[in-house]
């Protein structure tokens, strides 16, 4: 076995211990013990392991520390901590501190097989694949964007994607996925504001035959559908109270119940979320669980909006130009000009939708200015504070930026945009034909 991937075991309990190497040995692996952060460090400077096992509470110290001791290396060795059951904080903070995933005691052996089978494929350096690909700009907003990209894809933590509408959060949840351990794995996204909340249960669950009428046969639901992967939750401050309990228990016991069944059953998914709307606010207001959030939001990414990084509007607009026409198409530099001076509300989205329509208006695949259409309401200088003059103008660029929110948000079903709103049908076709939006 001299190939064999080696883990160090670090806890004081002789008993976990024979057990956790009793498990990893019949895997194939090889293993090391520490019973203690000072036989830690002296096991971590004098061999390669591709895994560290570490308590939480050991004699000298924190496991933590451990933590610490690991990320510190010049090849750093990934490492899970095992806390005491019940105990999310420890959880939490071994998180924060660079900690690639947890396990809660008693240890369940086959959520150690689940995390050990994930750990060891996790990549030692991210630069083995490119993240750049997708994330277009070399602002330095940008830049940060896709560093912390590839620290976020070396761990299991969950990471909450904050941002506007339209700013790339679901393709860093993508690329966030594609550049970790659960890469060969399902990425599965979901719209958590397009489901209806009486089906919220059996989306995410699954059910079981019988368990109501319709249900002809047994169907797994979305946690089962990313087992082994990611589960991107898009929209997640839309989920009701009542779901947000029953998420707080999947992700405590990392165990689901299909509607209609007696036993849970293991999953092993990795948890991404993301909103444009402030979860912090929302706790604030009692309309998300803060027990829930701090789940969540163990480590955070904000993506920026397009008007933050203008400079990174001409080679985004050659990018979407390429993949829409060709790069036979042509933009005027008067069209990159008055792109740069568009406040762009709707983010990368309108941007890719302003650039569509005008490829389909241009003469000969060049795109000038007028081709662009673009609302002379929404000037870059008028989001400035105090620009709130002309009224109607003012009035018309706040309607459109909530209006393409909303589109944005329930991937432009008018219907539901409508009741997020609280307009009818009606009422947001008239909105939509008088604002020009397509």
């Amino acid at each position: 076995m001299a190939n064999s991937p080696r883990i160090l075991l670090v806890d004081d309990e002789p008993d976990l211990l024979d057990l956790m190497e009793l498990t990893l040995v019949k895997m194939g692996l090889e293993t090391d013990r520490a019973a203690s952060v000072a036989e830690a460090r002296a096991q971590l400077s004098g061999k390669h392991y591709d895994l560290c096992l570490t308590d939480m509470r050991l004699p000298d110290g924190e496991g933590l520390e451990v933590v610490a001791l690991a990320s510190a290396l010049a090849a750093p060795v990934p490492v899970a901590v095992i806390t005491a059951y019940g105990n999310a904080g420890n959880a939490v903070a071994a998180l924060k501190a660079g900690a690639f995933d947890y396990l809660s005691k008693p240890v369940a052996l086959d959520q150690l097989r689940a995390l050990i089978k994930s750990a060891i494929k996790v990549p030692g350096s991210a630069q083995s694949d490119d993240p750049a690909r997708g994330l277009i700009g070399q602002s330095a907003a940008m830049q940060d964007i896709r560093a912390r990209i590839a620290k976020l894809a070396r761990t299991q933590a969950p990471v909450h994607i904050a941002g506007e509408s339209g700013s790339g959060k679901e393709l860093a949840a993508r690329l966030i996925h594609r550049l970790g351990s659960r890469a060969d794995q399902p990425f599965v996204a979901v719209n958590c504001g397009a489901i209806p909340e009486t089906l919220m249960e059996s989306e995410f669950f699954g059910y079981r035959k019988g368990a109501f009428t319709g249900a002809e046969a047994d169907r797994n639901g979305f946690f089962q559908a990313a087992d082994g992967g990611t589960l991107f939750l898009d929209e997640v401050a839309d989920l009701p109270l009542s779901m947000q309990v029953k998420l707080l228990r999947v992700l405590q016991e990392k165990k689901v119940r299909k509607v209609g069944a007696t036993a849970e059953e293991a999953i092993d998914v990795r948890i991404v979320s993301a909103t444009h709307q402030s979860l912090a606010a929302l706790v604030e207001a009692g309309r998300f669980r803060q027990d829930l959030y701090y789940r969540l939001n163990v480590i955070d990414l904000l993506m920026p909006s397009l008007r933050e990084r203008v400079e990174d509007i001409p080679e985004m607009a050659r990018f979407l130009l390429n993949k829409l026409g060709g790069v036979e198409v042509k933009l005027d530099r008067d069209a990159e000009k008055a792109l740069a001076a568009y406040a762009f509300p709707g983010n990368v989205r309108e941007l890719e939708n302003t650039l569509e329509r005008a490829l389909a208006l241009c003469d000969n695949q060049h795109i000038q200015a007028a081709d662009l259409n673009l609302a002379p309401t929404l000037p870059a200088s008028s989001t400035t504070p105090g620009s709130k003059y002309p009224l109607q103008d003012y009035l018309d660029q706040t309607e459109r930026a909530a209006i393409l929110e909303a589109l944005e948000q329930t991937r432009y079903n008018k219907t539901a945009a409508a009741r997020v709103l609280g307009v009818t049908f009606r009422s947001l076709r008239y909105r939509l034909e008088r604002l020009g939006i397509e």
